[in-house]
């Protein structure tokens, strides 16, 4: 059976704030606007139990915010795909292709908004303990462990910053470091060992957490002599790198060592009428607010691009 082919103005891969922001600006533009989610729109942000540093709201769940979000777009005009993960692309060419399971579109624009996750502690109870004291983000959840005892596991400038960031709540911060150095930044290093809240494990790798309903405890290991160790906290913020979500776009898309999208200052990609916004492209910090400007710059953008060819169409 021959899927049927779509032709939005624009279409946005990736439901989060990102996506969901472009979205919201897009539709305003009165672009015919469809936005594909892999799960459910919001992405990550619906895993996040406590937001208390998105303007407007003294504390929101993360899963109430990307509900307004979507609810926003949709009343706009805006549709949403959710459970509709994209199996193919073609962008360099004239013609954009996107291929899904029940459809082909062929967007005017598209606005990549995939995201990038950070990589998962390697420990048996990560999946168990995500959100109730395993963590990846300390600005996100760092608040909820006031006067605790936490960790950070990690050996880069990410991991020094954010255990800097943690003594602000913590009454300690432990930093589990499997090797004997740090890569991060001098000054952010001394600045960390000089901590009194700041304890450095070197030569300590994280086995597992265990607990109740929460993390109450850590098991590291002496990766000189093999001991094992269990210290007793309320959680564990891991930061052992990221992981964008390009693998579909590496053929057209130019990307970083690492590979995350290139952009200019318009979120435009190498690509005419293709654009990238949020956490997976490149940008010093990834944050919600960060997202949301993301997804304004690259949809008023695109609104641009696609008035640019219909002029261009009429002259």
């Amino acid at each position: 059976m021959e899927q049927p082919v779509r032709e939005p103005d624009v279409l946005i891969l990736g439901g989060g704030p990102a996506g969901l922001t472009a979205a919201i600006y897009a539709a305003r533009a009165k672009l015919a606007v469809t936005l594909l989610e892999t799960v459910t729109a919001g992405g990550q942000l619906r895993d996040t139990v406590a937001i208390e540093n998105y303007p407007g709201f003294q504390s929101v769940t993360g899963e109430e915010l990307a509900g307004r979000m979507a609810e926003q777009a949709k009343r706009l005009g805006a549709e949403i795909i959710g459970f509709s993960p994209v199996l193919s692309v073609s962008l360099a060419a004239g013609v954009k292709t996107v291929q899904t399971k029940k459809a082909s579109y062929r967007p005017k624009a598209v606005i990549i908004a995939t995201g990038a996750v950070p990589k998962k502690l390697p420990i048996p109870n990560e999946a168990k303990f995500a959100g109730r004291g395993i963590h990846y983000c300390a600005t996100c959840d760092g608040a909820l462990y006031e006067n605790s005892v936490v960790g950070v596991v990690g050996g880069g400038n990410s991991a020094l910053e954010e255990a800097l960031f943690l003594t602000n709540f913590a009454s300690k911060v432990i930093m589990i470091r499997r090797r004997g150095y740090f890569n991060g930044a001098a000054s952010t290093f001394e600045a960390v060992m000089n901590h009194p809240k700041i304890e450095v494990l070197f030569h300590r790798d994280l086995l597992d957490v265990s607990g109740g309903d929460s993390v109450e405890s850590a098991l590291v290991v002496d990766t000189r002599t093999g001991e094992k160790t269990g210290i007793a906290l309320s959680a564990v913020f891991g930061y052992i790198g990221t992981e964008p979500k390009t693998a579909l776009f590496r053929r057209d898309i130019a990307l970083d060592e690492q590979g995350y999208i290139l952009t200019d200052e318009t979120l435009r990609t190498n690509v005419p009428g293709v654009f990238a916004a949020g956490d997976v492209r490149v940008k010093a910090v990834r944050q919600i607010t960060t997202a949301v400007a993301d997804g304004t710059v690259a949809a008023l953008n695109a609104e641009k691009y696609i008035k640019q060819g219909q002029n261009m169409a009429g002259a």
